[in-house]
């Protein structure tokens, strides 16, 4: 069946899970969430000084870590449509002590309220396939970022070893979306899930996206056993060189 990522659509379901959305994700990923946001913002190698743009940044956890890192961005601004989520991230925000240095703004990763070349790095964390056209996005992210700025995007893949995708796919096709119903109280956002990830490119299929959008240093990483893909990209820089060094 075809998978509804229209902006009305995907919003309104977030907006409906968004209470236990955190939940969730630890549960459903066995506390490894953790670990792939910390491999994300390590990629991208911040020295302190950076602004850091979290695209779908649901309830914030990528932004208040890029915020918390031991060299933390020095600002960060998290962008969303789902208006519950983001009211979820505002009181972690809050909680966290962290309302100078990191904002979140309703908006479209398609029409990303931020001007060209003014962000130093950009990461989206298991939100990219739910968007429309993530061609679209992908061309918005290379706007905004300046010459030599990094990218890193987090999403779901397959494992790497066919002997264990019989037993990955059994989970997330079956297990996963019964737990999901359960704890969110929700129908659909957890048949949606193992649906919109059968449906996305992921692996080099991404990372062709990537490229074809103009950035360089493309590269699709699995953690996890691949379960989940770790895409690093830089946009080119004519003067050389990047504005920080990479970890």
């Amino acid at each position: 069946m075809p998978v509804d990522k229209s902006p009305q659509a995907i919003a309104g379901m977030f907006d409906a899970i968004a209470g236990r959305y955190d939940v969730l994700n630890t549960v459903l990923s066995g506390g490894l969430d953790r670990y792939w946001r910390f491999r994300a913002i390590r990629s991208l190698g911040l020295t302190g000084r950076e602004r850091l743009l979290d695209v779908c940044t649901g309830t914030a956890d990528v932004a208040i870590a890029g915020a918390r890192a031991g060299q933390g961005a020095a600002r960060v601004l998290g962008v969303d449509f789902s208006g519950a989520m983001l009211e979820h991230g505002l009181t972690k925000v809050h909680h966290q002590g962290l309302e100078r240095r990191v904002q979140l703004v309703r908006g479209d990763a398609m029409r990303l309220p931020v001007a060209d070349t003014t962000v130093d790095a950009v990461t989206i964390a298991f939100g990219i396939r739910n968007v429309e056209r993530p061609e679209v996005a992908c061309a918005e992210l290379l706007r905004v970022l300046r010459p030599g700025g990094r990218l890193a995007i987090l999403e779901f893949g397959l494992p790497v070893i066919p002997a264990v995708r019989p037993l990955y796919l059994w989970y997330f096709n079956h297990v996963l979306p019964r737990i999901g119903r359960v704890v969110s109280h929700h129908a659909r956002a957890y048949d949606y899930l193992p649906q919109s990830v059968s449906a996305f490119p992921w692996g080099e299929g991404f990372a062709g996206i990537l490229r074809a959008a103009g950035f360089s240093q493309v590269a699709a990483k699995p953690l996890s056993l691949g379960i989940v893909y770790l895409y690093t990209a830089a946009r080119p820089d004519p003067g050389g060189g990047l504005l920080y060094s990479r970890k």
